[in-house]
């Protein structure tokens, strides 16, 4: 792509694109569960749209957090080269492109039925409210679940119309799944949010950060097991949840507070993390409807 793109690539991190899979994951773990649920062919309609909403929303937020923290960025040095830190962009044109992405994902939303789309609009507030939460709270990673695990309401509302109880076990999985691997992220940037006087729960958990985030593991897998049980989900999405509980375990006994490539390595492994739910609640619903 020409140069001129590469800031708002950046901005959009779509370099990095574990940001949208772990967005889109519980999209697609509603979506498939709420089938199963209704005794309905997968709907790879919806999930196609939500891949793309996932995409455009995802770089809207990255935007979005880059507007607010510039001048957090600028002081830090992991984030100094980000392109409205650095002056690659003008706030002007960051603000553009962030709407541009919206519009993306409101097109997304009005896709879908009414009810999704009024809930989709909730979902603003904790997106709006997130890049400031670490300047006031010790758990900005519980507001950036609240944000992220979002799609596991729209994911059952798209297909069934309403909200029911799975759709709030999965939401409640994502939520934890979300604070925990997000934690182990900022182990990366403890010194520089020291040095920026800026919170994570990295920071508050300290020596205790691995047994802290396993029992947040333990409660997305068991709020999962919950969420499958009570959608009577039936044995090969089961194995989709062991899979993902093991995967869960194996970040555990690798975890080092002092090492930081470690720390990138096992964030980005949840994309593959929350995929192994996907797949597994994905081929429930095809054997269910299909065979």
């Amino acid at each position: 792509m020409p140069a001129s793109w590469a800031p708002y690539v950046k901005l959009a991190r779509l370099d990095r694109p574990v940001g949208w899979r772990l967005l889109l994951a519980p999209c697609l773990s509603s979506t498939c569960l709420a089938a199963i649920n209704h005794a309905e062919k997968p709907h790879f309609g919806l999930m196609a749209l939500f891949a793309i909403g996932s995409i455009a929303m995802r770089g809207a937020g990255s935007t979005l957090n880059d507007f607010i923290d510039r001048d957090i960025d600028a002081k830090v040095e992991r984030t100094r080269d980000r392109p409205l830190a650095s002056g690659q962009v003008t706030p002007r044109a960051v603000l553009l492109f962030l709407l541009a992405q919206c519009l993306i994902g409101l097109c997304v939303l009005l896709s879908l039925n009414t009810y999704s789309i009024v809930l989709g609009f909730v979902s603003l507030l904790p997106v709006a409210v997130y890049p400031f939460m670490k300047r006031i709270t010790s758990w900005p990673q519980a507001v950036l679940g609240l944000a992220f695990s979002w799609g596991a309401l729209i994911g059952w509302s798209a297909v069934a119309g309403e909200l029911a109880a799975p759709a709030f076990w999965l939401y409640a999985s994502s939520i934890l799944w979300t604070i925990g691997y997000d934690t182990i992220y900022a182990v990366m940037d403890k010194k520089y949010d020291v040095e920026a006087g800026v919170k994570s729960t990295a920071l508050l958990f300290g020596e205790h950060l691995v047994p802290c985030v396993a029992l947040l593991y333990f409660g997305a897998a068991l709020f999962a097991e919950i969420a499958l049980l009570t959608a009577g989900a039936g044995v090969v999405a089961h194995l989709g949840m062991v899979a993902f509980a093991a995967h869960l375990v194996w970040q555990l006994r690798r975890v080092d507070l002092n090492d930081e490539a470690m720390a990138l390595k096992l964030f980005r492994s949840n994309g593959t993390a929350g995929f192994l739910l996907v797949a597994g609640l994905l081929a429930e619903n095809a054997l269910f409807y299909f065979v």
